[in-house]
């Protein structure tokens, strides 16, 4: 199985890579967002560490169980071969009905086939009203039309 596009990146393919990624985790399905990366995918996710697919899809579970209403936009930093960074931010609700809009930066490395070898991801969460909201669509992918992280001065 292969996961166009495949490294080396260009701008315009590493851009893509980073607009698929975004969509696969608007969608909050873990076992979908799991299949982009190699079988023995290595993570470090804030403060954890996750190796493999089953492991990816537990903690993607468990997170958008926590993380309700999960809205994401990452935005391309640099590429260069087979890597890729990026930086994101994304607003969630707790099971309170606190807001945060968590702010990071991953590395990514990617297989041949262009699948995700090793995901490294640095991220802070800021709590914030409701009103201080940016991220509004429907559940699922961000509108062509919604601004990104540039735009909306993040």
């Amino acid at each position: 199985m292969s996961r166009p596009p495949l490294p080396p990146f260009s701008a315009a393919s590493a851009a893509e890579k980073v607009q698929a990624a975004e969509d696969g985790w608007n969608s909050r399905d873990p076992a979908r967002v799991a299949l982009a990366y190699t079988p023995d995918s290595i993570w470090r996710n804030r403060s954890e560490f996750l190796q493999g697919r089953e492991a990816i899809e537990a903690f993607l579970t468990r997170k958008w169980e926590k993380e309700r209403d999960y809205r994401l936009i990452k935005e391309l930093w640099a590429h260069d071969g087979n890597r890729i960074a990026v930086r994101f931010a994304y607003e969630w609700r707790d099971d309170a009905g606190q807001w945060y809009r968590s702010y990071g930066n991953e590395n990514w490395q990617f297989a041949p086939d262009g699948l995700m070898e090793r995901r490294i991801a640095s991220i802070n969460d800021l709590p914030i009203a409701q009103e201080d909201r940016l991220f509004h669509w429907p559940s699922g992918s961000r509108p062509a039309d919604h601004p990104g992280l540039s735009d909306l001065g993040l």
